[in-house]
């Protein structure tokens, strides 16, 4: 499935490049800002890992999705492989268009699987930076923690993150009817540490996950949130508070989560004012994200432009780099 994905997204630029004036979406600069690093294992990586075969098509519920990551999980042993799928993922963003990058890692859990806490890591931002200098993006790194694992690991996580500076933050991820207050004194703990806290909320739970992830979570940005519109006070206080939403709506659609892309809450979820970026999750390909909102809610490429000036601002970029990337998606437009 990932293999057509990835295979169509500069054909699919192409065709519309030329029609009715569209400019290719894949030369569109954007940040990307929900990928999970483990979703994005080329499937030719997979197969040679020994790992599973991609689905043919989308999973029956959460559950097998996550059982059929940690299948991909499981083939990650050696630093060759981390260091290999981070670099592959630097070329794939960068061939997208995507100029920022902040991509998420569960690297407690993989240290702790392989004997070796600090490798994973190490051996993406090692990737990471090779990728970074090779094809010109640039990657940030988020850890997350399943909410259905114990408090220590986060503790461990929170560790991690504080002796890397390219780990820009962490956040809770997994099924999300588990609690997160019981990670609450961690999650302080980082947040007074200076690292930027981002959950997943509102996308397999309801309303409540919302609030929980931005009381005790502390969330300054919500993975998903598509729910949100299910409580109309709290879609006032999340667009008063300016908090954005990570909407990745392939990923939605391929999870049973929504019924098509046609019927995808996005352009509902923009209506009401909220701060939208849009994300893969890893699941498709950012360029062709872009072109199917082009396709299928008749954006053109001033929205399309909107969209990604949306997810370069919510990003945790340096003033600096999201000023170039302004002005790069300036002359997206202007050409």
């Amino acid at each position: 499935m990932k293999d057509i994905v990835r295979g169509t997204v500069q054909d699919t630029a192409r065709d519309t490049a030329g029609e009715g004036g569209l400019r290719d979406v894949a030369r569109l600069p954007k940040a990307h800002l929900h990928v999970h690093l483990e979703s994005t294992v080329r499937p030719r990586t997979v197969r040679e890992l020994g790992g599973p075969p991609e689905p043919e098509g989308p999973f029956r519920s959460f559950r097998e999705f996550a059982d059929h990551r940690a299948r991909v999980r499981e083939r990650l042993v050696a630093a060759e492989h981390f260091r290999r799928v981070a670099l592959e993922f630097c070329e794939d963003e960068a061939a997208q268009g995507t100029r920022y990058a902040e991509v998420t890692f569960t690297a407690a859990s993989h240290g702790e699987r392989v004997g070796k806490l600090e490798m994973p890591l190490e051996a993406v931002l090692d990737g990471l930076a090779e990728g970074s200098a090779r094809y010109g993006i640039t990657c940030r790194v988020l850890l997350d923690h399943s909410r259905r694992r114990p408090v220590e690991r986060l503790r461990r996580t929170l560790e991690l993150a504080l002796r890397y500076d390219e780990v820009i933050g962490l956040g809770l991820a997994g099924d999300e009817s588990h609690p997160l207050a019981p990670f609450a004194e961690v999650l302080d703990a980082a947040g007074d540490a200076g690292l930027r806290l981002v959950h997943h909320a509102g996308e397999t739970a309801g309303p409540a996950s919302i609030r929980e992830a931005l009381t005790v979570g502390h969330a300054e940005r919500l993975g998903h949130g598509i729910r949100v519109l299910d409580d109309a006070a709290l879609v006032a206080r999340v667009r008063e508070l300016r908090i954005p939403l990570e909407v990745c709506p392939t990923s939605n659609v391929l999870l049973g989560l929504v019924p098509s892309l046609r019927e995808h809450p996005l352009p509902r979820l923009r209506a009401a004012g909220l701060v939208v970026t849009v994300n893969t999750d890893g699941e498709t390909a950012l360029a062709e994200e872009y072109a199917r909102l082009r396709e299928v809610f008749g954006y053109g490429d001033a929205e399309l432009a909107k969209l990604a000036r949306a997810s370069i601002e919510a990003s945790f970029a340096p003033d600096e780099v999201k000023a170039r990337l302004r002005g790069e998606v300036d002359e997206w437009l202007a050409t």
